[in-house]
This record gives structure tokens, sequence and C-alpha cells, in this order.
């Protein structure tokens, strides 16, 4: 006679627990719903955005008890964010600011540089402010996009701006290790960004009838990503582009 073996119930342990986020852009889209995933990790996550009714209902429904609404490209406000915050903190995510698109011909110099610094000048001054605070090991996430991976009709200066991303994240993770720098290419995403493609059906079918997978992101796709990459799993990768396009770009 054999007795039988009753399985003991295995919980994990969640893998953000008692570790700090902050999501620049976390009002809405990849930015919020990367904010969500951290707290169901147990993380302790403040979140910033420019629009504070939005910000605030944000924080209501993720139960984060701290937020700052500024706006991330106003240098003064983003050193006035980092010098307030409790030292030390262990993840910072930049989901803010988004792509330019437009027929090159039709930009003017000014327009250009905006497009083409946007996102490494953010970087650049988030990486500044938050490395005397951000523990060793701990992570800097930068949103880019695929655009630098494909020249299209369409895309205009999107995709030299997108280029950019992968070496100057690489060279600032030279800089600021052992703090991780990985950037994150997401495909295209309905959010409050791209609100005008999405409302768009034949646009949007297009897109995601160029991916491998059939269907366009969602936010939750990227912030999946983002959370790994903040957590234990991802310790040893650094420097690396990270790129979630369903097989957009490869097709």
């Amino acid at each position: 006679m054999t007795s039988a073996t009753t399985p003991v119930p295995t919980q994990r342990e969640p893998e953000l627990a008692g570790q700090t986020v902050i999501v620049i852009g976390g009002s809405a889209g990849i930015g919020f719903e990367t904010a969500r995933r951290a707290r169901a990790e147990g993380a302790d996550v403040i979140l910033t955005g420019r629009n504070p009714d939005r910000l605030k209902q944000a924080a209501a429904e993720l139960g984060a008890p701290r937020t700052a609404a500024f706006d991330a490209n106003d240098a003064a406000a983003l050193k006035r964010f980092f010098e307030d915050l409790p030292a030390p903190i262990d993840h910072v995510m930049v989901t803010a600011g988004g792509p330019t698109y437009g027929p090159l011909l039709e930009m003017d110099s000014a327009q250009v540089r905006q497009a083409i610094s946007d996102h490494v000048v953010l970087g650049l001054e988030v990486a500044r402010n938050a490395v005397g605070k951000t523990r060793p090991g701990g992570t800097l996430l930068l949103m880019g996009g695929t655009g630098g991976r494909r020249v299209g009709h369409g895309l205009g200066i999107a995709s030299a701006a997108t280029a950019m991303l992968p070496p100057f994240t690489a060279a600032l993770a030279l800089e600021l290790a052992p703090v991780r720098v990985n950037p994150i290419a997401p495909g295209f995403v309905a959010t409050p960004l791209t609100a005008e493609v999405a409302a768009d059906p034949a646009r949007s079918a297009a897109l995601a009838a160029r991916t491998m997978i059939g269907r366009n992101g969602e936010p939750d796709d990227f912030a999946g990503i983002a959370v790994f990459l903040a957590s234990p799993a991802s310790a040893y990768l650094t420097g690396q582009l990270i790129c979630v396009d369903g097989g957009f770009s490869v097709t």
C-alpha cells in the first residue's frame, strides 16, 4: 500500500519588493501599465506627468502614494524633482515624450533639432539627476522606437532620432555602471501619444498586418519587458537595445 503525497504549494516572491520605481510619464499608456506591473511586484512607485488631474487619477487607481506634476523636458523642474526624492532609489523608467513624424523637407531646422535631440537630451538629464541616488545594480530604462531599424515613407526624422538611442544608451551604460541602462524599442502601440493613428482603422490594420504576431502592441506587452529589465532576472544585462515589435522590423 502506498500513501499519496500532497504537493506543497509554492508562492513566488515579488521581484521588486521594497524597491522604489520612478516612472517619468507614468499617468497613461506604457508608463502607467509599467507602474501597475511594478506595484504588483511589490515596488513603491512614484509617478510623474504633465497633467495633474490625469496623474491624480492614475495614482489613485494604482495606490501610488506619491506623484509629481511637471514637464519632464523642463530641466529645472526635473532637477528639483530628483533633489526632493528620498534616497536611495532603485529604478527609473522614462516614457515621456513621443516620436515626431512627417516629411523631412517640410520640417524647419528647429523642428529637426528638437526631434533628434528629444529622447537623448531627456535621457541624459534624467541620468545626470538620478545617478547619485540610484543603488548599484539599479536601472535606467529609456523608451525609443523601431524606426531606426528600417526607413520608410512617412517616418521622416523618426528613423534618425530612434537610431541614435542604442549607441547613446550603450555609452551611458559605461558611464553609469554599475547602474544598468537599457533602451526599449516598441513597435506601434495604441496610447494617447498615437491616438491619431490608432483612430484610423485602415492605418491601424495595415500596421498590424505587417507584424508576425498579427496585431499591434498593447501597453502591457511593453510593461512586462520593462519590469523584467528591472528584476533580478536581468541583473547581467546592460547597454542593450530590447526590440519589442511583434517582428515588424524584420518582415
